[in-house]
């Protein structure tokens, strides 16, 4: 299962020498002959996904709390549409929790930005090909997925008809993922393929290596702020918002605190939206005493 992992972290490490270069098309990670041939082994015998990935892509609950996400998401820019913000939902340069300041929205025309996997796309090709072969994550296989995945990605339950509600109240849909800039025909035909419409690199969809920042998306953001009022973030990961609550030195604790921070409370579900993925990601992380408070800890009472 691909629970401990942080999958853009791990394809930075790879791919990324410094984030000076970012802007640069990064090389592909390439399989040796032997991995080549092989594909890192058969699939076992195991007839039972992982946990999470039952959940999220197998159960009704799963496909349930994403269309009433979506939902939500596309009433919301519709609300936008009909009453034009002054400011965008996008944090600017040097914003924190007790001082957040955001871009301002001018007469730009209106967009929405979205993360792809597990967020727009159900990776569900390559996830099982990895699950079966008890593979946590390898970039020498995602970078192969991205290539020639379309087709085997499914749009996530509620995506494509939230994605016409808000076309049809006027808001441009951008993508803004940690996918690598190297190859990016193989993401816009995957995005085609799921439903989701038709995007081009650079205008509509924005990838790792574009601006500096390697897989942090604070500098797209900013570019994709330069054209557009954003009026709503989606992602299933709090980086796909800003990358404030990405900081190495946040414990989960500390991550959770900023998210309930009062100046960023009322933007969950307000223009900040994260959908749920229980797959892989820097929240997949905590010790006993991180998750549970001290205050919580019980045990039944011996017998007398």
């Amino acid at each position: 299962m691909i629970s401990k992992i942080t999958r853009a972290g791990a394809l930075s490490a790879l791919l990324l020498s410094s984030a000076a270069c970012a802007t640069a098309k990064t090389p592909p990670p390439v399989f040796t002959k032997g991995e080549a041939a092989s594909q890192i082994g058969e699939a076992q015998s195991e007839t039972s996904a992982p946990a999470g990935q039952q959940w999220l892509y197998g159960s009704a609950e799963g496909t349930v709390v994403l269309r009433q996400t979506w939902q939500t998401i596309a009433a919301h820019a519709e609300k936008m549409a009909a009453n034009r913000p002054v400011n965008s939902v996008v944090l600017a340069e040097g914003a924190t929790a007790d001082n957040p300041k955001w871009l301002a929205c001018g007469d730009k025309p209106l967009a929405a930005v979205f993360d792809a996997d597990e967020t727009l796309l159900w990776n569900m090709g390559v996830m099982r090909f990895m699950a079966e072969r008890k593979v946590d994550f390898d970039p020498k296989i995602w970078f192969q997925w991205e290539k020639t995945g379309a087709g085997k990605a499914l749009a996530t339950p509620g995506s494509v008809a939230a994605f016409e509600r808000m076309r049809k109240a006027g808001v441009t849909m951008i993508v803004n993922t940690n996918r690598s800039n190297y190859n990016p025909r193989g993401t816009e035909a995957t995005l085609a393929a799921a439903g989701l419409g038709n995007f081009k690199h650079g205008e509509s969809l924005f990838l790792r290596g574009d601006t500096p920042g390697g897989s942090e998306k604070d500098g797209r953001r900013a570019k994709i702020s330069e054209n557009y009022c954003v009026i709503a973030l989606v992602g299933d990961q709090l980086g796909d918002v800003a990358d404030i609550f990405n900081a190495k030195e946040l414990r989960p604790m500390d991550r959770k605190a900023l998210a309930s921070h009062g100046n960023f409370d009322g933007k969950w579900g307000n223009g900040w939206f994260v959908l749920a993925n229980p797959i892989y990601g820097p929240d997949i992380a905590g010790s006993f005493d991180e998750v549970f408070p001290e205050e919580t800890r019980w045990a039944p009472e011996a017998p007398k």
